[in-house]
């Protein structure tokens, strides 16, 4: 059996980014729908909180050293996306908070309404996320479970898009 040889052009790093675009393409729909979400579409975003151009309150950033989940449903204001990067405001024990989340740094985008989900590789090469809490912000589901985020399996014919490129070491 022959060995794939090494891509001289960086296909992994050109879908990924591509799909952090599918992102940046939905919430600036519902920021240009006045930021409402249509129907039961909410969304399930899990970040890098260490990752470059990331803007969080301190004590998030203290609770959340590693990665984050944020729940776009109810509470939210003032929802803009931007071409590399979205801002939103989001209250977390009654106490509101500005967030600007690069879209390189998001590892998990889900939407439960309609099973859908893009997880993508983390920034840093062969970085591990480390198990986190979920951000715990006001506009969560009360039936969510407390501590991780709603996973989407593919194997149940979700629209669940994981793509992860082996790396050879």
């Amino acid at each position: 059996m022959t060995e794939t040889p090494d891509s001289l052009i960086p296909y992994d790093e050109i879908v990924q980014e591509a799909l952090r675009a599918v992102v940046g393409r939905v919430l600036g729909q519902v920021e240009s729908s006045g930021g409402t979400l249509p129907g039961n579409h909410h969304f399930y975003i899990t970040f890098k909180t260490g990752a470059p151009g990331v803007d969080i309150p301190q004590h998030l950033r203290e609770r959340f050293p590693d990665e984050m989940t944020i729940v776009l449903q109810n509470k939210f204001w003032d929802l803009t996306a931007a071409e590399d990067h979205f801002s939103v405001g989001l209250s977390f024990n009654q106490m509101p908070a500005k967030l600007v989340i690069p879209f390189a740094a998001i590892t998990a985008f889900v939407d439960p309404a309609v099973d859908f989900g893009l997880q993508f590789q983390a920034t840093v090469a062969d970085l591990a996320p480390e198990p986190h809490e979920a951000g715990e912000n006001d506009g969560s589901e009360p039936d969510a479970e407390q501590g991780e985020a709603p996973r989407v399996s593919s194997e149940d014919g979700s629209n669940v898009v994981t793509v992860d490129f082996g790396r050879k070491k």
